[in-house]
């Protein structure tokens, strides 16, 4: 298995190269620019810092920038580390909730990947705009402006079954979540469908999951502070996410959420409607809202988490892994997480790289 880490500001990129030595395989830049900083500025800068380590955005979002933008933009970041890039691209949940906007729907989305690939091909693509079609490709390939040689491999962010299918149809890899994109089996039953409708083989397919983790303590209890301040706002942005699918969608709440879902969509409720939208995603990976902190109860831990003391997230991982789980990222608040990576590293990484 191979084990991510993500970096949102530009001003916490040194801590990326320590990850590098520590053993992570990748590194995640988001794409939210009401929360983060900007995606190309950040990869520019970890390109400069890492030698080892592939990067890539974790994941970049269609509704912010045309795709030819997008193109360019991973493209450029390839010519900065050549090789080891990848673009990450998913419908853009939180990045255009909170400019009170929906994401991107299935059918345009799958568009945009098409024109985006065709682009990182070298091809010539239709590229149209307010309904007029023109031909487009890169036209100074091999000049140091962006680097097309070996195609940047692209990471599907896909949660649901179509937008799964859409990754084996037209991605290199998948990256879903657990357990908001079902079980790994599922999630590659989907992929698999997609990939025959389009006759295409998935050799050398990766498959990614963004997990909610903490490593505990022996014998630390899963409504300790700590587990609630650390955990908490992974599983809270997955809450904030089901409250807008429930709505928008029109999803059944699943089992895992309901203990607290009547409880929180109360709460939700409860606050300022104009500026609501703003506040549901604005501890988005980041913080543990301290009005939202009763709702991170022990049942809520286990069944969002892969939670326990070292021997038990190995064998979580293992089992994950059987299922055909290639890599893992996790998210750790920002003000935590280079100790909860090098920890993580010490205490899981390199216990299952020496084959514990």
């Amino acid at each position: 298995m191979e084990f991510g880490i993500s970096c949102g500001r530009v001003t916490r990129v040194d801590f990326v190269a320590d990850a590098e030595d520590l053993g992570y395989d990748f590194c995640w830049v988001g794409d939210s620019p009401m929360l983060a900083s900007n995606p190309w500025a950040a990869l520019a800068l970890i390109s400069q810092r890492t030698q080892r380590m592939r990067i890539g955005t974790g994941v970049a979002i269609p509704g912010l920038r045309t795709a030819p933008d997008m193109a360019n933009g991973i493209a450029t970041i390839n010519q900065l580390a050549p090789g080891r890039v990848f673009l990450g691209i998913g419908t853009g949940n939180t990045a255009m909730r909170t400019l009170g906007r929906p994401p991107t729907r299935v059918k345009p989305f799958a568009d945009y990947i098409r024109l985006v690939r065709g682009l990182l091909h070298g091809e010539e693509v239709e590229y149209a705009e307010n309904g007029d079609p023109h031909p487009i490709r890169f036209q100074r390939p091999g000049q140091g402006n962006y680097d097309l040689s070996g195609p940047v491999p692209i990471h599907v962010g896909g949660f649901g079954p179509r937008a799964q299918a859409i990754a084996g149809e037209l991605g290199d890899g998948l990256i879903t979540g657990i357990p908001r994109g079902g079980t790994i089996g599922e999630a590659l039953a989907n992929v698999r469908r997609g990939a025959e409708r389009a006759g295409r083989s998935l050799d050398g397919f990766l498959t990614t999951a963004l997990v909610n983790l903490i490593v505990l303590e022996p014998g630390e209890a899963l409504d300790s502070e700590r587990v609630v301040q650390q955990l908490g706002p992974s599983i809270m942005a997955n809450v904030h996410y089901l409250v807008d699918a429930v709505r928008d969608v029109g999803i059944e709440p699943p089992d895992y959420i309901r203990p607290i879902w009547d409880d929180y969509l109360a709460f939700h409720e409860s606050r300022d409607a104009e500026h609501r939208h703003q506040l549901l995603h604005q501890s988005h990976y980041s913080y543990i809202d301290e009005d939202e902190a009763n709702f991170i109860t022990p049942e809520l831990v286990s069944a969002f988490g892969i939670v326990g003391e070292p021997d038990s997230i190995i064998e979580q991982l293992n089992a994950l892994e059987a299922e055909g789980l290639d890599a893992i990222c996790f998210i750790p608040p920002g003000g935590n997480a280079r100790g909860a990576y090098r920890d993580f590293a010490r205490d899981v990484i390199s216990r299952m790289r020496a084959g514990e």
